[in-house]
């Protein structure tokens, strides 16, 4: 079978095609939106390829952000597809389901990850052990999705708000993920001083 080449040239132009084949500029909201969340999930997978194997009888962490990886795939296709009209945002689909079951799920792990570490008495700052780190780089390049799925949403894309509430309960579950990582590897956390 021959393979499909790498390079099309479609979009030397600067524009790029959305699921369904509508052309839009490389800088679009749309396309800022699904970048932003396509930058997050290589974030995750350059977060997960730093954990160490956990023991048993903890979380599968490995796992949880392989899931997430999908999930965000999910979202990002989503958001490459123009569905600004004719679509009821707040209709439950099976992805909306999805969403909800996991957005049920990151709610479990952060409550599960946050009762193993110490009670927040300062402000954390980024840092720690490695995969802290690239837990809190991941949490603020999630909440940069965020905002851009916001501004998408701000120009009448129909944006279904379970992707919204998924994207913030992430941003959550990255920062208690860091704490954790840096607890059960006994690195201590940073923490800001005036």
């Amino acid at each position: 079978m021959k393979k499909s080449p790498l390079y099309t040239r479609t979009g030397d132009n600067g524009t790029t095609s959305l699921v369904g084949g509508q052309r839009v500029a490389k800088n679009s909201p749309r396309v800022n939106a699904y970048g932003s969340v396509d930058e997050l999930n290589s974030m995750i997978g350059l977060l997960n390829s730093f954990i160490q194997t956990m023991p048993s009888g903890t979380p599968d962490i490995k796992s949880d952000l392989n899931g997430i990886g999908s999930l965000l795939f999910d979202i990002g296709a989503y958001l490459a597809t123009d569905n600004t009209s004719g679509i009821d945002a707040n209709e439950s689909t099976p992805f909306t389901t999805k969403i909800d079951k996991a957005i049920l799920k990151l709610e479990r792990d952060i409550d599960t990850l946050d009762a193993a570490v110490p009670p927040l008495r300062q402000f954390v700052i980024p840092g720690g052990c490695i995969a802290a780190a690239y837990a809190h780089v991941a949490r603020t390049v999630c909440r940069r999705a965020e905002r851009d799925i916001l501004t998408l949403s701000d120009t009448g894309a129909a944006i279904t708000p379970v992707v919204l509430n998924y994207i913030n309960r992430l941003s959550d579950y990255l920062f208690i993920l860091a704490r954790y990582l840096n607890h059960s590897t006994s690195t201590p956390e940073p923490t800001w001083r005036q």
